[in-house]
């Protein structure tokens, strides 16, 4: 983990603020790529993943934006609530889970809310690099709880982005479907929000290939996916370790305890930050979040368990 200085912090929009970190040096910082995320030690001692929303030319600085959720497992409440300016936070490296593709002949961004934040950070680098053509529909409940509002309403976007606020209510959403219903040819969608958009836009994609679909959530410890506790089995660690998972307990608690740091942050299976490389054994997968094509070598250890007797983890 770095040890980082906050520089900054601001509420941006209701409940929702901004941080920024900076080595105190002034050294650059290790580089990241557009929708990467960097697990944060906020003031509780818990690890949490926040997507970087800031461009990734910028050396100097990592940006996260995070809503104050106060029925969440108290990730946000702690780091909004005991973060102040001047503080030195640890802070772990860029890890990409959300990649942007390169090749693709356009973009769709979907963002729901703080799911915006590492849509951001694509945006920022397509139009700083000259990229390829994007839309993006952005869906807030009100223009007071929409961060980022007057960035994404300038002339610079103008074409480029729809903004659509339904007052929390069910019978004003945006209707995708017409957005959805006829995939464009080499384009990429990526979308980020609350569970609700992501199973809508995930039921509307259903006839899009897979490969150039993508999901990133940020569950902050909601319960967004159950499921039978299983039958136990055993797991190997890179250095020999086995520990024996017993039914009911996760393959990330049984680590926990035995003194292995993670980082994780939903605990249900919907966000990734706990996904770890698979090196043989066959998987009970769980998640929400793996593509079919990543299955066979990735596993996200807060839900998922073992068809085989033996997984055999790159931990």
């Amino acid at each position: 983990m770095l040890g980082l200085t906050v520089t900054e912090k601001s509420e941006i929009a209701a409940g929702i603020h901004m941080f920024e970190f900076r080595d105190s040096a002034g050294q650059d910082l290790p580089p990241f790529t557009p929708g990467a995320h960097i697990p944060v030690r906020v003031p509780n001692g818990r690890t949490r993943r926040y997507s970087l929303c800031n461009d990734p030319a910028e050396r100097k600085r990592y940006c996260i934006a995070v809503k104050r959720d106060a029925n969440g497992a108290g990730g946000s409440t702690s780091v909004v609530d005991d973060t102040k300016v001047g503080d030195d936070i640890a802070v772990g490296s860029p890890r990409n889970d959300f990649e942007l593709k390169a090749g693709a002949s356009s973009y769709l961004f979907v963002a729901g809310g703080i799911g915006i934040t590492p849509i951001r950070s694509m945006i920022r680098h397509l139009t700083s690099t000259g990229g390829r053509a994007f839309k993006l529909y952005y869906f807030t409940q009100s223009p007071a709880m929409t961060a980022f509002r007057e960035e994404f309403s300038a002339p610079e976007f103008r074409g480029k982005v729809v903004m659509h606020h339904d007052e929390g209510d069910a019978s004003k959403a945006f209707d995708l479907w017409p957005v959805l219903e006829v995939p464009k040819k080499g384009a990429h969608l990526y979308c980020c929000g609350p569970k609700g958009l992501m199973d809508a836009v995930r039921d509307m994609t259903g006839h899009w290939s897979s490969a150039f679909v993508h999901f990133e959530d940020f569950a902050d410890g909601k319960a967004a996916h159950t499921a039978p506790p299983g039958t136990a089995f055993e797991v190997r660690l890179r250095n020999g370790e086995t520990h024996a998972i017993p039914a009911g307990q996760s393959i990330l608690e049984v680590l926990r305890a035995a003194g292995h740091d993670i980082a994780s942050s939903c605990e249900s299976g919907t966000c990734g930050t706990c996904r770890t490389r698979l090196v043989s054994g066959v998987a009970e997968h769980r998640d929400l979040v793996l593509a079919d094509h990543e299955r066979a070598s990735s596993i996200l250890i807060c839900v998922s368990r073992a068809k085989s007797a033996q997984l055999v983890l790159d931990l």
